[in-house]
């Protein structure tokens, strides 16, 4: 039984406890209160639970809708008090139009198997909307190998940004684990001087960098990628590009007349 369950339980036999004996709030007698017969209290709930179970199940229902509600308004003010860090960091890569006036914002780790499969979502919208503008937030989880990569994405992204959609689509699409040796041979590739970019990969910012998108993902509940934050919405997991356009879209129709949103 979870956490929430057993405490909802607790809280039921609480309930039923003072039904059974006849109080209501306030009208509880000390004297009275001690004379409680905890068996009999244990049975009178435990015979209610076994003939009317589906009550756990509807305050479970009710205990989760209060959650959700809860985390989607502190994903809401998180949005709100962070718009410049989450929309417009200067050390996010951009995909698409980099003047568009909707925004998507991707956390995404170069190992994810499901950010691997969004990517066609993604490169499909980007073609699909003029309008769009993909930002990507570097949020490596999967391990050592995944940091190392971000690094030399973030450094080639630095020294590089008009190139990185390009590095982007060919490490994510690649076959096989990413890791430092794969992310450089593709920015090498590309037209990277290797001793400028490993002199990069050193910068300091770039850990700090990393630090600051942990935090924001913390504060807006995303655990896992690929997650998006459009408009005040915060969707997480690779759902299609079919969602992602119901979410495009309605942020636009909430945007109105706004150069951006």
């Amino acid at each position: 039984m979870t956490k929430s369950k057993l405490l909802g339980t607790s809280g039921l036999a609480l309930a039923f406890a003072l039904v059974a004996f006849g109080y209501t709030a306030g009208s509880v007698e000390p004297a009275r209160a001690q004379e409680l017969d905890k068996a009999a209290v244990e049975k009178i709930v435990r015979d209610y639970l076994l003939a009317n179970p589906e009550i756990l199940e509807e305050m479970q229902t009710a205990l989760d809708a209060k959650q959700h509600e809860a985390q989607r308004t502190a994903q809401i003010e998180t949005i709100q008090e962070n718009k410049d860090e989450i929309f417009n960091a200067s050390y996010d890569g951009i995909v698409g139009n980099p003047d568009g006036k909707i925004t998507i914002v991707e956390f995404y780790d170069y190992n994810c198997g499901f950010c691997k499969r969004a990517l066609e979502d993604m490169q499909a919208l980007t073609q699909e909307n003029p309008d769009l503008r993909f930002v990507l937030k570097e949020f490596p989880i999967l391990g050592p190998d995944s940091q190392k990569a971000h690094v030399v994405a973030s450094a080639f992204q630095r020294l590089m940004p008009e190139k990185f959609p390009e590095f982007h689509d060919q490490l994510l699409g690649g076959q096989g684990r990413a890791g430092e040796a794969s992310a450089m041979k593709i920015a090498l590739a590309l037209g990277a001087d290797e001793t400028k970019l490993r002199e990069e990969m050193k910068n300091e910012a770039i850990l700090e960098n990393f630090a600051k998108t942990y935090d924001l993902a913390n504060k807006l509940s995303i655990t896992g990628t690929p997650s998006y934050v459009i408009g005040n919405d915060v969707v997480f997991g690779a759902l299609g590009k079919d969602v992602l356009n119901e979410k495009i879209a309605a942020a636009r129709a909430s945007c109105g007349e706004s150069s951006t949103c």
